[in-house]
C-alpha cells in the first residue's frame, strides 16, 4: 500500500542556518519540511554546512547526507537551487558566480515575488561585527552555543520521552538576556538599512537564529530563522504572500495527512 500524497507547491523557498555537520542540527525534521514541497526556486541563505565545527571535530550523521541528497533531487526536478554562503561555510564564497553542480553560488541576490516585491537575499553576517572584527570572540562564542545546544538536545530527548513536544532551550535563554535582545534588534536595523540602501522593497537574511517577519521602517524584514532551535523556513506562495512555517509544530498536519492518504491508498 503506498501513500500518495500531493506535494505543498511553493513558488519560492528561503532556508538557512541548517549547521549540517553539528549535533545540534536538526536533520531528522529539515528532511522533513524538504520532502514535504515543491517550489520553483529555493534559497539557502547561508550557514548550511558548518565548516567551523567539522574544522575542529568531524561529525556527519546519515540524516545529513540525505539532506543534501534531497536538496540535489529537487534541484534535478528543476528547482533553481541558489546558495548564498554564510560565515559557517564561508570557503564557499570562492565560488561566487559559478554553478557547483547544479546549485548557483551568489554572495547576495535580488529576488522579485509574484506580487512584483523586490528582497535582498543575503546571510547577514556581514552586519555581525564580533564576526568580523574579533574572530577569535566569534569562534569562543560559537563554543558556547554549542554545549547549549547540546543541552538543548539532552532536554528534548527528555522530553519526548515523556510525551511532549519540542521546545527551544537555547531559544528561550537568549530571549531572556538582554544584551541578546539588544544585538537582534541592531542587526535588524541594520539589515533594514541596506535593503534601503539597495533601494529595494524588503530583505531576506538569517545569521542569528531568529525567525522574524516585521516592517522596519517601510523595509519588510524576513528572518528565515535556523534548524538548530526553531526549526524555521520563509516561504512565497503562487500569488506572492510570505509566511514563516515553524515545522516543529505544523508538521504534524503534514503527519495527519500523509496518514489519511495512506489509509485511502
Amino acid at each position: 500500500m503506498n501513500a500518495r500524497v500531493e506535494l505543498t507547491r511553493y513558488r519560492t523557498v528561503w532556508v538557512s542556518d541548517t549547521h549540517l555537520g553539528t549535533r545540534g542540527c536538526r536533520a531528522d525534521l529539515l528532511l522533513e519540511f524538504l520532502r514535504s514541497f515543491e517550489a520553483d526556486e529555493l534559497y539557502l541563505v547561508g550557514d548550511i554546512i558548518d565548516g567551523w565545527r567539522l574544522k575542529k571535530s568531524w561529525y556527519w550523521a546519515p540524516s545529513h547526507s540525505d539532506v543534501v541528497h534531497e536538496i540535489l533531487a529537487k534541484a534535478r526536478r528543476g528547482t533553481r537551487v541558489i546558495y548564498i554562503p554564510g560565515n559557517h561555510d564561508e570557503v564557499l564564497r570562492e565560488y561566487v558566480g559559478l554553478m557547483v553542480g547544479t546549485l548557483e553560488v551568489q554572495r547576495q541576490a535580488i529576488h522579485t515575488t509574484a506580487d512584483g516585491r523586490r528582497l535582498l537575499v543575503l546571510h547577514g553576517d556581514q552586519f555581525d561585527g564580533i564576526v568580523n572584527h574579533a574572530r577569535w570572540l566569534a569562534e569562543l562564542g560559537d563554543w558556547a552555543y554549542t554545549l547549549i545546544l547540546e543541552l538543548n538536545r539532552q532536554f528534548n530527548a527528555a522530553r519526548h520521552r515523556l510525551g511532549f513536544g519540542y521546545w527551544s532551550l537555547s531559544a528561550y535563554l537568549k530571549g531572556m538576556v538582554k544584551g541578546a535582545v539588544s544585538f537582534i534588534d541592531n542587526f535588524e536595523h541594520a539589515i533594514a538599512e541596506e535593503a534601503r540602501r539597495h533601494g529595494v522593497d524588503g530583505v531576506v537574511c538569517g545569521h542569528i537564529h531568529k525567525a522574524e517577519m516585521r516592517e522596519i521602517e517601510g523595509i519588510l524584514y524576513c528572518n528565515d530563522g535556523d534548524w538548530v532551535e526553531g526549526c524555521t523556513a520563509l516561504i512565497e506562495q503562487p500569488d506572492g504572500a510570505l509566511q514563516l512555517v515553524h515545522w516543529a509544530e505544523e508538521r504534524q498536519t503534514h503527519v495527519r495527512r500523509t496518514t489519511a492518504a495512506a489509509y485511502a491508498a
